[in-house]
């Protein structure tokens, strides 16, 4: 296994508002290793932005930024400005998740990748371009001559979000951040644009770092995967060892909510019951425990904040009853049972 390129340990992200202190981010940890591709998975409001915005240091004034995040060993959140500016698009590039917020619709699409390859690199206007060129040709756009002389309007949905992993790579990044990528796109455009990151993250040895709230996009194509509630990681570990041994309730209920491709057509989804805490007031105990189906008292569910401990399929878990839960069994089943 490589050793990881970056490290992300203790990260905390406080945010300043009238109303008090929005705890954002709890001691999130995780790694990713060069052409792997880890998937943080979480509903809205869990973090999961956020932490990918601290990486590169794009968060607001009011933000307030605890722990590490080191790449290749240095610490960015005690880097300057002048080294993240570096250090954003060359190194470590991010993919929005709006293409049309990201890109300018009154300059060409292949006039905004010149112009990123030529703020981190000394090629002449030509030789950028002619790299524009090969990057929407490699992420899968059509006649890319014709198309890097179009305007964002002229694409479709679809093409917007090539272009816009065209430009991440651009500058031959170590590691890209996509945040919801595929989020405003149809279910076989999704696919399309999913099978590109992965495809280049195994050919190209190029790591990803995956924001969704769909554990439906994660199975074909994520390595590894990180739940977040509540602004904490709750299950890590390998995807195939999280989706057949989950022992998080949070978890197991984000499994059975997502639609079967066999089974029984009139089964109703199973929808999490409740609604994420307000992080201004986060619950005591396992943050999870007021929407849990299995939350127990004596346990210390309502009371103490597990911490992560790893479980016999190898994943880790921050639940207080996760062996006993893995013990009894399917826990998505159950799930879907006593809901």
């Amino acid at each position: 296994m490589n050793p990881p390129i970056l490290e992300v340990s203790g990260l905390t992200v406080d945010f300043r508002t009238d109303d008090g202190t929005v705890q954002a981010v709890r001691g999130v940890d995780f790694a990713v290793s060069a052409g792997e591709v880890l998937a943080i998975v979480g509903e809205s409001g869990s973090g999961k932005s956020v932490t990918a915005m601290s990486i590169l240091k794009l968060l607001p004034p009011s933000a307030t930024v605890g722990g590490a995040v080191r790449w290749h060993g240095e610490d960015l959140l005690a880097a300057s400005d002048e080294r993240m500016r570096k250090v954003r698009g060359a190194e470590i590039a991010m993919i929005f998740q709006d293409p049309l917020t990201a890109l300018n619709p009154v300059y060409r699409v292949g006039h905004q990748i010149v112009e990123a390859i030529q703020v981190h690199e000394k090629l002449s206007k030509k030789a950028a371009r002619v790299r524009a060129i090969e990057m929407l040709d490699l992420v899968g756009i059509p006649q890319a001559n014709k198309r890097v002389d179009q305007y964002t309007h002229e694409f479709s949905g679809g093409m917007r979000q090539r272009a816009m992993i065209a430009m991440a790579l651009s500058c031959n990044p170590k590691l890209i951040i996509a945040d919801e990528p595929t989020t405003a796109l149809d279910v076989t455009v999704q696919a399309q644009v999913l099978e590109v990151l992965a495809d280049l993250a195994h050919r190209l040895s190029v790591a990803v770092v995956l924001i969704t709230h769909d554990l439906g996009v994660v199975a074909g194509m994520a390595d590894h995967i990180s739940v977040m509630y509540a602004g904490r990681v709750v299950e890590a570990g390998g995807v195939d060892a999280t989706f057949d041994s989950t022992s998080h309730p949070y978890t197991a209920g984000l499994l059975a909510s997502l639609p079967r491709l066999h089974g029984d057509i009139d089964q109703p989804l199973v929808p999490i019951g409740g609604q994420p805490p307000s992080m201004l007031h986060p619950p005591a105990g396992c943050s999870f425990h007021p929407r849990c189906l299995f939350a127990k008292e004596e346990a210390g569910c309502m009371t103490v904040m597990p911490e992560m401990t790893r479980q016999p399929g190898g994943q880790l878990s921050a639940c207080h009853r996760a062996g006993e839960l893995l013990a009894a069994g399917n826990l998505v089943r159950r799930v879907e049972v006593e809901s």
